[in-house]
């Protein structure tokens, strides 16, 4: 800890551990809109915006908990722009400045300002995106520049706004690069097939010419997952249920169901699906159509081992596509016992049950890890976008006397700080360049192309395969 460090935390004082909470009716805030809190067994469950707001601010001999501060900060955007909280933190600090002031409470004013400063410190480091915004950013130079007025004769807080604006810059940085990359990669080109014969010769490589190892190609999978889902932000999965409901809709602007990262993660799992049902139909030989299902069989029960959940759920998926799924021929050589096994795991019944339940097991095993890899959970994500959005659904945001419902937004705020520590863990397996490349630039089929495979491998064996297939040959003459 550096020497700037130790002095500023000895200013903020033992009251900036975050562990005051304050009971019903204290002035927890510092404001008069305590009275419009209601706490439960010792737990905040509603409130006003305005009353939620002013207990986000410290006062002399209060701060607010870390997890309270995550969570509205996380849950206020629903109901107000990050640059607008901004601004009512600053007139909030600048109308109890003034009160100190007059009554000359210079070593009050400078323990509130080091307790400003390291609430605008937590708050840039969770939500660094909130400041891209030039508002945003507008708002934090006036009130850190405010703070600083404070602060003239030994410049501690200068040097703690200094060092948090450059962490800020860096990060913003960071994240602008990382989507100009993302920008720039093409995603992986859709093989349309040939006219009709959409098979390949057979020296065009195939993923076990790449890797032939189902535990190597599941720890590149999960390298990839961790590497994609990393890049996803608490806000990001906020935006997902920030549009519905909201009194001040004029306020958000944009589509907000979606952004580029969440998009990009979704295509992922579209790409791997198809990558496997490509690399299942292309195979000539029905021999070899046995051995590659029963590799990504494999590879799937691997990534199901490592926590990867996510890639298993998409292999599965790839794999009961129609083009794969209707080889019965091919799927009559297959040793099912390990397929029936992930089926169960991945069973939709009862919501998922079984899921779910090997899911908590590897919460359980994560939370108690003696090893990077005991620590990966990757879950299925789309299911996890549906766990947020249907909480949010069953909740209303605001009680019927007008308060905030946040009970509901500290279980969304939970589930998604969950989600966050289990992005950030590193990836302890070492990178295969060579495969990684192969995954996410590998032709896959267009589902014409699929079907057209699926036939010529195994002929129509229905009227209505027929006709589809029919359909499919004609369409492609017509378009030659």
């Amino acid at each position: 800890m550096s020497q700037t460090s130790i002095i500023f935390s000895s200013i903020l004082g033992p009251s900036c551990s975050g562990q005051v909470k304050p009971v019903m009716g204290e002035q927890g805030g510092g404001a008069s809109g305590s009275r419009d809190l209601i706490f439960q067994d010792g737990r905040l469950i509603s409130g006003s915006l305005e009353a939620l707001m002013e207990h986000l601010i410290p006062t002399v001999d209060y701060y607010p908990d870390g997890t309270y501060i995550f969570t509205f900060l996380l849950s206020s955007r629903v109901f107000i722009p990050p640059h607008d909280l901004l601004a009512r933190v600053g007139q909030i600090y600048l109308e109890q400045r003034q009160q100190l002031e007059a009554g000359s409470e210079k070593a009050m004013l400078k323990t509130f300002s080091a307790k400003i400063v390291q609430l605008l410190k937590e708050w840039t480091e969770a939500f660094p995106c909130d400041f891209q915004d030039e508002k945003a950013m507008a708002e934090l130079k006036a009130i850190t520049h405010w703070v600083m007025q404070c602060d003239e004769e030994n410049g501690t807080m200068k040097k703690a706004i200094a060092q948090m604006t450059q962490n800020l810059l860096l990060s913003l940085a960071a994240q602008s690069q990382l989507q100009e990359l993302r920008e720039r990669l093409c995603s992986p080109a859709v093989d349309k097939g040939p006219i009709l014969k959409a098979k390949p010769p057979t020296t065009q490589k195939d993923i076990l010419g790449v890797c032939c190892d189902p535990m190597v190609l599941a720890q590149q999978l999960t390298h990839i997952e961790l590497e994609r889902v990393s890049s996803i932000h608490p806000q990001d999965l906020m935006k997902i249920i920030s549009h519905v409901d909201t009194p001040d809709k004029h306020r958000c602007q944009g589509n907000l169901t979606k952004t580029y990262s969440l998009e990009a993660y979704d295509n992922w799992f579209n790409c791997l699906s198809l990558l496997v049902a490509t690399e299942v139909c292309r195979v000539v030989k029905k021999k070899h159509r046995t051995r590659m299902l029963e590799f990504f069989i494999d590879v799937a029960r691997e990534c199901f081992n490592i926590g990867n959940f996510n890639s298993m759920m998409a292999i599965i998926s790839g794999m009961n596509l129609s083009p794969v799924a209707r080889l019965k021929k091919t799927w009559s050589k297959v040793k099912m016992a390990k397929f029936d096994v992930l089926e169960h795991h991945m069973d939709p019944s009862s919501n998922f049950y079984n899921y779910r339940t090997a899911l908590q097991g590897a919460t359980q095993r994560s939370q108690t890890a003696n090893s990077s890899q005991e620590k990966i959970v990757i879950p299925v994500f789309n299911l996890f976008v549906k766990d947020i959005y249907f909480l949010h659904k069953i909740h209303t945001n605001h009680l019927p006397n007008g308060h905030i419902n946040f009970k509901k937004f500290w279980e969304i705020s939970r589930q998604i700080h969950e989600f966050m520590t289990w992005t950030q863990v590193e990836c302890p397996f070492e990178k295969d360049k060579k495969i990684q490349s192969y995954l996410l630039t590998a032709p896959i089929y267009s589902e014409e192309a699929l079907f057209i495979a699926s036939f010529e491998s195994e002929g129509p064996e229905n009227h209505m395969e027929k006709d589809s297939w029919k359909t499919l040959r004609a369409t492609l003459l017509n378009r030659a």
